[in-house]
């Protein structure tokens, strides 16, 4: 199942979020914009895992002087995504390659 979610309060523009047909597990995570080496590094750690364990570690971490992170607003895409029905898709002006850092 796939789910696009818009953080606010971050630097990412986009989380891509693709779980098993259950809803319990990560298949795959992908941030448009942010810092790249590090979402690109949450993306690969955060495979497989279930989606209760990743909320349970990462919900509510903050960035700097912000409430809010990109991790945490993962999460949030997460509960989201365990909600909706069917696939969510946003439409994004950009992708991460077409990104220059």
């Amino acid at each position: 199942m796939h789910y696009d979610f818009r953080p606010r309060g971050v630097c990412a523009r986009m989380i891509h979020i693709d779980l098993d047909d259950d809803r319990q597990t990560i298949e795959a995570i992908s941030f448009d914009g942010g810092c790249a080496g590090n979402l690109s590094a949450i993306s690969k750690l955060v495979r497989g895992m279930s989606v209760d364990q990743v909320i349970g570690l990462l919900e509510g971490n903050t960035c700097g002087r912000r409430p809010t992170s990109c991790a945490d607003q993962m999460t949030r895409g997460l509960r989201e995504a365990q909600a909706a029905e069917g696939d969510v898709v946003l439409e994004s002006p950009y992708t991460f390659r077409e990104m220059s850092f």
